[in-house]
């Protein structure tokens, strides 16, 4: 389940379609998450002696995972999340991947190819540059002097 506690997700089906929520609770046993705040039902609420009071109480119920969409925590949009279960990529590598028929019970597509290959290690250097050229620093390049 590529969901978990604390992630944001957007309901994509269901009376709470197109709102977004945290995820307060993630059960991969049934395939569903708890959203705060979303699909809430009312349950009736016997009272138990002096302990507890009666009432009808708003409660969160389950959703089925198939339901939301992570939305990324950098751009803020709803978003798909891949794994490479072959292990043939590194970290910062481009690749190119198609969704397919189900290939088992979690996985929906398939690499393609790999169009960049990374080096596994991405360097900061290398990042500032594609950001902001202007943030990279030139005092990286110069060697200290020995004294």
């Amino acid at each position: 389940m590529n969901i978990k506690k604390g992630d944001t997700v957007l309901i994509i089906t269901g009376k709470d379609r197109g709102k977004q929520g945290i995820v307060s609770r993630a059960l991969p046993q049934v395939n569903k998450v708890i959203v705060e705040g979303l699909n809430i039902a009312k349950k009736h609420i016997r009272p138990q002696g002096q302990t507890r009071q009666g009432g009808i109480i708003e409660k969160a119920m389950p959703i089925q995972v198939s339901n939301t969409m992570l939305i990324c925590t950098e751009c803020g949009k709803p978003t798909r999340v891949a794994h490479d279960e072959e292990n043939t990529c590194q970290v910062g590598d481009v690749v190119r991947i198609e969704e397919t028929r189900p290939l088992s019970k979690m996985k929906h597509w398939r690499l393609v190819e790999i169009l960049k290959r990374g080096s596994g290690i991405v360097p900061v250097e290398e990042v500032l540059a594609e950001v902001d050229p202007d943030l990279t620093s030139t005092t990286s390049d110069v060697e200290p002097s020995e004294e």
